[in-house]
């Protein structure tokens, strides 16, 4: 594997946070929880766009192909309502789905509310690049990237972050691990 610094690309996708109308918090929320979280130095290419599904594809693409970001994390635009279109953005540029990163935040966010089933978070891989679908509130994408655990700190459901360093591996990404206080990488044994 080649040694370098991962690129992740942020995108937050909200009319209002766009247009100024409000201060994002999802952006700045996941910085500290990188900052945090993974052990090996990182770059971060960062936008904040309105819910326009041509602006979306456009952003997903130029993180991806042009500015080569290993991995994409998105934030907003994921629930039933009409303006939201991250999912439908997301597939439309991808080259395989990765159901199980949706499927997950799910069932980490029914723990908390049962409305997490309107949820539709998404995630492919584009070329050599994996693109994730967060929630948007930044509780729930702390929750969704870490787990759950109990009152001591044990874990009880895994996040789904800790699938990332080794899903990045499988498709040609740079090697990254976190800080096992945080969550632990999940990696096979090496026989």
């Amino acid at each position: 594997m080649e040694e370098r610094f991962i690129k992740i690309g942020l995108i937050s996708i909200s009319d209002r946070a766009s247009s100024g109308e409000y201060k994002d918090e999802g952006l700045p929320n996941l910085k500290n929880w990188l900052a945090k979280a993974l052990i090996d130095p990182f770059n971060l290419e960062e936008e904040i766009i309105p819910d326009e599904i041509k602006v979306i594809k456009n952003t997903l693409i130029d993180l991806s192909d042009k500015k080569k970001c290993d991995l994409i994390l998105t934030t907003g635009g994921t629930g039933p309502a009409k303006r939201d279109i991250t999912p439908e953005a997301t597939l439309s540029v991808g080259d395989k789905e990765m159901p199980g990163f949706g499927e997950q935040m799910r069932q980490i966010s029914l723990n908390f509310v049962p409305t997490a089933i309107l949820s539709r978070q998404v995630a492919v891989i584009r070329n050599s690049t994996l693109i994730i679908n967060l929630p948007g509130q930044p509780k729930s994408i702390v929750e969704t990237l870490e787990g759950l655990k109990d009152e001591k700190g044990n874990l009880i459901v895994q996040g789904i972050f800790s699938a990332v360093p080794y899903c990045l591996d499988l498709i040609g990404g740079p090697y990254i691990d976190t800080r096992e206080n945080i969550l632990k990488s999940f990696r096979p044994k090496k026989k």
